[in-house]
């Protein structure tokens, strides 16, 4: 040590006292970095008992530059360097320096430079470059000058890492509260909050956010619930504050949430989060108390987030109109065709999409009244929810049709069938109700939610169709089969317009005379390579679409105006027979416009015949009757078609205003049988019986024409007589038919 050292005296050494440890945050920490091990023991003893702002020094040492940048490259939160200049070598400190700044980026440091050779000064551009904080030799660090010096250096040091950690924290704020506008969730916005108060205060995300809330099941009662949490408290969330088994946590924050303050202990922090519709809180482990400037930073913090929150929960209250069923308070169908897209891509195991119709729920809500329609879709809701809501995401997807998406293996049809097994008690009636499912696995069902719901409603419909199970699975060909009738469809609307349909006719004979005495009207669709679609195809996909009754029009239209044609040709005493689909005759207008063509073309009565079948005769017997004494007024023929297919009543059939039965070409075909023959032979009898004329279908060979007649049957129609022709054929063969 030099002479010059010696200015410092110091009194002979007493016994060391030891006090309680302390936390690095309640000491100024001092690194001293000299080769000299007397310097270490004299400046120890000149800072001793000194205490700076209120807290006292806590000295590390350092024998070389290297030993100085490891220390501070592992130890945080020093303020002040003393460094020797000259150690290791002569710049040893100036290169150390240079590390601490540029590498190490320890700006807020405050460093002192000391030397023991008078003659020896650092560059001047380091000291200008490099922030020093002062430059001494050791013969100017007196007791008092190094005192002076050391209070001065901590609070240049408090100072700007005061304006440091302000600075940091707004940015913090700012970013924080950027990041948590972008949240829409209530859940993902309230586990933000803590994440982003525990970055500010420099903690590890471990809290949770709690708010007043209404029972769904009574809006009046309150009650807290954890709207979010980090850490160890993840597995509360959207649970009652009062599940957590640590009381203490839950009467601090019922505190805080009465009082509206913030709570600060020694290791616990409540924060008051308000708002117009309810009171929040934040409870964090801060494992010490928050300094006055975090807490003045925490409290420009929540006003903002104030703000956020209000915004947050309403956004929720959007979202839930947008994506939550009223009644049930189920996912709806937008939802439900977001998860379905979500779930696409999930790696659990095979999930399968499924659709419940709930059958015939209409007859409820029509003869019990709404009020018990609704209690019984919030009942089947619950017990869906009960049977597979830990395991599957229920939806109410349209009026009377759930949805549920799941595991395979839990989301079988037995499974979800069974839940329809014991009936529904809904007030004072107890409701037994079936239901039919469709379901989709969802690697089946492509990747876009719309098309997936899609492909499960395919499934659905084909599910209806069936008589036997009440459920089916979406299969690809499913899609290609409606696409097609969807294909045939359009096809079939823009060819009727460009009027490229065609109407064929098929002799009905006297079996008496030979003579033709009626032409059926039968509707034909060529295509463009000189093929027909079948009739048997196309008209059930027009009745399915509704063009039938255009189609239909159109068909009247044209036998009215054959017959005006024929009569002007000479030829008289010719019926035409049309088909009247079951969408015709409820038509509103289909009356006036049969009126309308017997008119136009002046068709006498009896020359047209408008052929129904059974099952439409069936469909409303009383308003059949109503329309049919109409037709009967207006002149025209009435005929049953396929008769004794459509288990028609005796009674009804007795009261309808009809002139012809048709035995079904079934009935014809099994005449080689006792029981065909003796069906066909009892259509006679009873045709007989009520006065009607008959007339047999399909009749292929003469055996079944000899049969028939002689069993009293008066015409025949078949391709033992004459095939269905176009015009120009029938005009040849209407020529030979004997007068």
């Amino acid at each position: 040590m030099t002479p010059d050292s010696d200015l410092i005296k110091f009194r002979p050494e007493e016994p060391v006292k030891t006090s309680p440890a302390r936390r690095h945050g309640d000491s100024w920490r001092v690194l001293i970095v000299d080769d000299d091990d007397e310097v270490h023991q004299v400046t120890r003893l000149a800072l001793d008992r000194l205490e700076v702002l209120g807290r006292p020094l806590e000295l590390l040492h350092a024998t070389s530059a290297a030993e100085c940048l490891e220390i501070l490259s592992r130890e945080k939160n020093i303020a002040v360097l003393l460094l020797d200049v000259v150690m290791e070598s002569d710049g040893a400190g100036l290169q150390a320096v240079r590390q601490i700044r540029n590498v190490l980026g320890l700006d807020e440091i405050r460093i002192i430079l000391r030397t023991g050779q008078p003659g020896y000064a650092p560059e001047e551009l380091v000291i200008h470059d490099y922030d020093i904080n002062d430059y001494k030799t050791k013969a100017e660090l007196t007791h008092s000058a190094l005192t002076t010096l050391m209070v001065s250096s901590i609070r240049s040091y408090q100072q700007i890492r005061s304006i440091n950690q302000h600075r940091i924290g707004l940015q913090k704020i700012i970013k924080a509260g950027a990041s948590l506008l972008e949240q829409h969730s209530l859940q993902e916005f309230s586990e933000g909050v803590i994440t982003q108060i525990c970055s500010l205060l420099g903690l590890h995300a471990e809290g949770i956010l709690c708010a007043q809330t209404h029972h769904e099941e009574d809006e009046r009662n309150e009650d807290i619930y954890i709207l979010g949490a980090a850490g160890s408290y993840a597995p509360f969330i959207r649970q009652r504050l009062s599940n957590l088994q640590d009381r203490h946590i839950g009467e601090l924050i019922e505190t805080c949430m009465k009082s509206k303050q913030n709570l600060y202990t020694d290791n616990e922090t409540v924060l008051y989060l308000g708002s117009q519709s309810g009171a929040a809180a934040v409870y964090l482990q801060t494992t010490q108390t928050v300094s006055e400037d975090n807490r003045k930073l925490l409290q420009v913090f929540l006003t903002n987030i104030a703000i956020g929150y209000e915004n947050v929960k309403l956004f929720q209250k959007l979202r839930n109109t947008a994506y939550m069923d009223p009644l049930t308070k189920l996912a709806n169908r937008n939802e439900f065709t977001r998860l379905l897209q979500q779930r696409q891509n999930s790696e659990e195991s095979p999930q399968v999409a499924v659709l419940i119709d709930i059958d015939h729920f209409s007859d409820i809500n029509d003869g019990l009244g709404q009020e018990i329609g609704n209690e019984l879709l919030i009942s089947v809701a619950n017990r869906l929810r009960m049977a597979f809501g830990t395991d599957a995401v229920i939806a109410r997807v349209d009026a009377d049709v759930f949805g549920a998406i799941g595991d395979e293996f839990n989301l079988s049809p037995q499974s979800v069938l069974a839940v329809f097994e014991s009936p529904f008690n809904t007030r004072d009636q107890v409701l037994t109700i079936n239901a039919t499912i469709g379901l989709g696995r969802l690697r089946d069902l492509g990747t876009q939610g719309l098309i997936m719901l899609k492909r499960v409603y395919i499934a659905l419909n084909s599910a209806k169709k069936r008589t036997i199970r009440h459920f089916d699975y979406y299969v690809p060909q499913m899609e290609e089969a409606k696409e097609q009738r969807l294909q045939m469809i359009r096809q079939l609307r823009v060819d009727f317009a460009l009027q490229k349909l065609s109407i064929w006719y098929q002799p009905q004979y006297d079996l008496q005379t030979r003579r033709i005495v009626c032409l059926e009207a039968l509707l034909r669709w060529p295509q463009e390579d000189g093929s027909y679609i079948p009739p048997g195809v196309f008209i059930p996909i027009a009745e399915y679409s509704g063009l039938i009754v255009s189609i239909g029009a159109w068909v009247l239209e044209q036998a009215c105006a054959q017959l005006a044609q024929f009569r002007a040709g000479g030829i008289t005493g010719m019926r035409i027979a049309v088909n009247v689909s079951m969408p015709q005759f409820r038509s509103p207008a289909f009356i006036a416009q049969v009126a309308n063509a017997l008119q136009r073309y002046q068709i006498e009565e009896g020359e047209l015949e408008l052929e129904i079948t059974e099952s439409v005769l069936m469909d409303d017997p009383e308003a059949m009757i109503q329309g049919l004494r109409k037709l009967k007024s207006l002149g025209v023929q009435v005929s049953v078609d396929d008769f004794g297919t459509g288990y028609s009543s005796l009674n009804y059939l007795r009261r309808l205003p009809l002139d012809k039965i048709k035995v079904d070409a079934s009935f014809v075909r099994d005449l080689a049988t006792e029981d065909g023959a003796a069906i066909a032979e009892t259509i006679v009898h009873l045709g007989r019986q009520l006065g009607l004329l008959t007339i047999a279908e399909g009749v292929e060979t003469a055996e079944q024409e000899a049969a028939m007649r002689d069993m009293g049957c008066q015409e025949a129609q078949g391709y033992y007589f004459a095939k269905p022709m176009p015009l120009e054929q029938l005009a040849h063969l209407l020529e030979k038919s004997p007068t």
